[in-house]
């Protein structure tokens, strides 16, 4: 069988590294690796199919899945995870103390539709009762890093302002112009001596944990799919490229674990991986449908909730059914 050249754009991450240098090829494959920050990929892929394949908004794929759009097909590889309490700031002086402090309330956001800002939401929702409905929404540029919008959708019984992209939300939070804003990126304000911004969470390691425990949520972001063409003529790629990326994830971890010299420059690497995995397993950051279905059925729920999508999609259809878990 001839050798599959393929583009594939995504972050450079620890945990697909390998994949970037040729210490790990996928077999029958040989991969052309473009690096580019998440959100230049997404647009550049839901708006133009630019990658043969592509790391992708979890929340954006799950939404046009649901409404019948088979223009990718994912592998359930997931490169991008994160809790979401740290990611909820608020003005000093906007009287927020506790997640219902937030009804009522003005919120900036990058991208409504952005995973990290469904998932937050689902969690107000679910663990606080703050319900979408009760906030006044605001989309727009943050601190400079603009973000033009990667998909439509409609918003029935949501108040959401989407502001010109020179409108910067970062220092209006800062100015009390907006009360919080959730959002992946910290804002500039939160690192200046008496800031007028901080975490909704202040303790929000302890409240992930504590999340963690009582739900088995471990929020995935963004998953890697195959453009429809490329996955019609080639579907034996995406267990290829499956097999690859989960090999590539079992060597980051070695390197966390490296005790001979430190490979990242941070003191208690090993002390925090001991202790992740005694908190999550051995295999925290596991790929695979089984065990993520508590997670990945979290998110197309919140979805539906938030009108974002018509339906709530079976898992087995967001998957190519021949890449669903690792072979060894």
């Amino acid at each position: 069988m001839a050798t599959l050249r393929l583009t594939i754009a995504f972050w450079d991450y620890d945990r697909v590294r390998p994949l970037i240098d040729g210490t790990i090829t996928p077999d029958g494959i040989e991969l052309t690796p473009i690096i580019s920050r998440p959100s230049e990929t997404f647009f550049r892929m839901l708006r133009h199919q630019e990658f043969e394949v592509s790391e992708l908004s979890f929340s954006n794929y799950t939404m046009l899945r649901a409404r019948g759009d088979d223009s990718f097909m994912a592998i359930p590889v997931f490169p991008s995870r994160l809790f979401r309490h740290s990611c909820i700031y608020v003005n000093t002086n906007a009287g927020i103390n506790e997640p219902k402090d937030l009804i009522g309330r003005r919120v900036g956001v990058p991208e409504y539709s952005m995973t990290a800002a469904v998932f937050a939401r689902g969690l107000l929702l679910h663990e606080y009762g703050v319900e979408p409905e009760t906030i006044e929404w605001f989309s727009g540029t943050q601190d400079g890093l603009q973000r033009p919008s990667r998909i439509d959708f409609e918003l029935p019984g949501v108040t959401l302002r989407r502001m010109p992209l020179e409108q910067d939300m970062g220092p209006m939070l800062e100015r009390g112009e907006i009360d919080a804003i959730i959002s992946p990126n910290a804002p500039r304000a939160l690192a200046r001596p008496q800031s007028q911004v901080r975490r909704l969470f202040t303790d929000y390691r302890r409240a992930e944990q504590d999340y963690f425990a009582r739900t088995g949520i471990f929020p995935i972001m963004h998953t890697i799919v195959l453009r429809k063409d490329v996955y019609e003529k080639h579907p034996w790629a995406a267990a290829s490229l499956f097999d690859a990326f989960v090999k590539a994830k079992a060597w980051a971890y070695a390197q966390l674990m490296e005790t001979d010299a430190l490979k990242l420059t941070l003191p208690w690497v090993v002390a925090e991986m001991e202790e992740t995995r005694r908190i999550m397993g051995d295999d925290f950051w596991p790929y695979g449908i089984e065990p993520n279905r508590v997670s990945l059925e979290a998110l197309p729920r919140y979805l539906h909730e938030q009108h974002l999508a018509p339906r709530v999609p079976a898992i087995e259809e967001l998957f190519a059914p021949n890449a669903v878990a690792p072979t060894a």
